[in-house]
C-alpha cells in the first residue's frame, strides 16, 4: 500500500547536522547483521494471483513455474492469500491489503489445500517461497472487529479508526499485548503451511518492540526464514529484518529516468544509506511493483522504452542489495493492472525474458553479485550521464557501466586493472577492453566478468 517514505534531502541534512552539532559518546561496535543464506546471491519474484491467469487461482498459475525457474527466479513473493473484507470494499474484488481473517485462505484463490500443493511444487524446484503479511490493519469488518474490538485504536465515537486514508480498512492498536500474542501465532500457524519467510506491509508504522517479540517467536518454528520490511526506517534493520525498500534511491532513480536529475544524485544517496543503516542490512532494489505498476506507472511511464533496461540492470547489480522483478515485468505489461478489479495479464510475447534469465542467471553463479560482496565506483567518462562500478568477493568480479541518459556517451576506461578480455555477459563472448575511447549508446548497458 502507499506509504510515506524519507525525504533524501532532510535525512542527509539530518545526518550532517548530527555531526556538527556534537561528537557522539563512543558506543559499542554495531555487530554485523546476519541473513539466511540463500538469499545472499538470491532474487525476488512478486506474484499477482488474481491478475497472474484468467483464473487468477494458486492452480492456475502452478503452470508458470516451470518458466519462472528457468528464468532464474529464486524466491516467490505472493501478495495477500488471505479472504478480503466486504465492508467498504473498493472496486468488485477489493484491496488485497483489507484482510477479514488472517488464519483462512482468499476462496477466490483457492483452498489451503491447494496452496501447500504450491508450496511443495515450489520447494520441489529447489524455489523458496514468502507471502504478503498485513499487521498495521485489518478490513473494516474482520473477525477481530467483532470478536476483539479493543484490538483497534478506537475513533472519536469508540469505533475501531480508520487506517490513514484508507477506508476499506481499520487501525490495530499495538499497545494491545493480546493482540500481538494473536499476531504471532497467525504468523507462527503460515509458517507451518512450509513457507519461508514474510514481506511485511506497512512495517513502518509497527513498533519495533513488536518486531523484536514476534521475530525471535517465529525463527522457533524456521529459524532460517527470511523477513522483508515495507519500509526504509532504520529501525527496521536492526529490529530483525532481512531485507527493505529503498524508498528514497528508488524516487531519484525516478527523477534520473526522467531527465530531472543527474546521476551523480545516485552516489549522494548511496552514502546516505551506508551511514543511516547498520553494517549488513540489504535493501530490495526495484523497478516496479504492485504499487508502483498500479498507481505510479513505473514501468511504463518512468522506465519506458529503452531505459527499462539500465535501471533494471542498476538493480539487479547494485551493493547491499536482493533484486526484485514484478509479475509480467519479464512480458512486459505496459499499463496499469487493475487493483481492486480482475485483469489479467495475458501473457504472450515474454520479450524480456532472455534479458531477466541472464540476469537472475548471474547473480545466483557469481558471488561477485551477493549483497555483501564488495562495491567501488569507477570513473568512465561524463559522471553526469554514466554510472560504473565493480563488485568483487571470492576472487570474482564483475564490471558495471551504465548510460543513464538519453544520449550517446563516450566511454574511457583508465583502471588497468580492468583491462584484459573480460567476458560481456549479454554479448555472450570476451572482447578486449583497454584505455582506447568507445561509444555507448542512449540508455546504453555492458556488465564484464573476470
Amino acid at each position: 500500500m502507499n506509504r510515506s517514505i524519507f525525504v533524501c534531502i532532510t535525512v542527509f541534512l539530518l545526518i550532517t547536522a548530527c555531526k556538527v552539532k556534537e561528537t557522539p559518546a563512543p558506543q559499542p561496535a554495531n555487530p554485523l547483521i546476519t541473513h539466511p543464506a540463500w538469499i545472499m546471491q538470491g532474487n525476488i519474484y512478486e506474484v499477482n494471483v488474481r491478475q497472474y491467469t484468467p483464473e487468477g487461482t494458486l492452480t492456475a498459475f502452478s503452470k508458470h513455474l516451470d518458466r519462472l525457474k528457468d528464468m532464474g527466479v529464486q524466491t516467490l513473493w505472493f501478495m495477500p492469500l488471505n479472504p478480503i473484507s466486504k465492508k467498504d470494499r473498493k472496486g468488485s474484488l477489493g484491496s488485497y491489503y483489507a484482510v477479514a481473517n488472517y488464519n483462512s485462505i482468499n476462496p477466490e484463490f483457492g483452498t489451503i489445500d491447494d496452496w501447500k500443493k504450491l508450496v511443495t511444487e515450489i520447494h520441489n524446484r529447489g524455489m523458496k517461497v514468502v507471502i504478503d503479511w498485513v499487521p498495521n490493519h485489518t478490513g473494516a469488518d474482520h473477525t477481530w472487529i467483532t470478536t476483539h474490538p479493543d484490538f483497534y485504536v478506537q475513533d472519536s465515537a469508540g469505533k475501531p479508526a480508520v487506517a490513514f486514508d484508507w477506508a476499506d480498512v481499520r487501525q490495530l492498536d499495538y499497545k494491545n499485548t493480546v493482540m500481538q500474542d494473536s499476531m504471532i501465532n497467525s504468523m507462527k500457524g503460515w509458517l507451518n503451511t512450509g513457507i519461508d519467510g514474510f514481506r511485511v506491509d506497512v512495517a513502518w508504522n509497527v513498533p519495533a518492540d513488536f518486531w523484536n517479540k514476534c521475530i525471535p517467536q517465529l525463527k522457533t518454528v524456521n529459524p532460517d526464514i527470511f523477513m522483508l520490511a515495507e519500509g526504509d526506517k532504520a529501525y527496521l534493520s536492526t529490529s530483525g529484518f532481512d531485507a527493505l525498500y529503498p524508498w528514497p534511491m528508488f524516487k531519484l532513480m525516478c527523477k534520473v529516468a526522467k531527465g530531472e536529475r543527474d546521476v551523480s544524485v545516485l552516489d549522494s544517496m548511496k552514502a546516505v544509506q551506508d551511514t543511516l543503516y547498520a553494517p549488513g542490512t540489504i535493501q530490495m532494489y526495484f523497478t516496479s511493483n504492485h504499487d508502483e505498476n498500479s498507481w505510479n506507472k513505473s514501468d511504463f511511464g518512468t522506465f519506458p522504452g529503452a531505459s527499462h533496461a539500465p535501471f533494471a540492470v542498476f538493480s539487479q547489480t547494485m551493493a547491499n542489495s536482493v533484486p526484485l522483478v514484478y509479475s509480467g515485468q519479464e512480458e512486459p505489461v505496459m499499463r496499469a493492472l487493475q487493483f481492486f478489479d480482475k485483469d489479467p495479464i495475458g501473457f504472450q510475447k515474454f520479450e524480456r525474458q532472455k534479458f531477466y534469465k541472464t540476469l537472475l542467471d548471474l547473480r545466483t553463479k557469481n558471488p561477485a553479485l551477493s549483497a555483501d560482496a564488495s562495491f567501488t565506483k569507477v570513473s568512465v567518462g561524463n559522471d553526469k550521464a554514466l554510472y560504473a562500478f565493480t563488485r568483487e568477493k571470492d576472487g570474482k568480479k564483475i564490471f558495471v557501466i551504465l548510460n543513464l541518459s538519453a544520449a550517446e556517451q563516450e566511454i574511457v576506461v583508465n583502471d588497468k586493472s580492468l583491462h584484459g578480455n573480460p567476458y560481456n555477459v549479454f554479448m555472450y563472448n570476451k572482447e578486449p577492453l583497454s584505455d582506447q575511447p568507445w561509444k555507448i549508446e542512449p540508455w546504453g548497458y555492458v556488465i564484464y566478468e573476470y
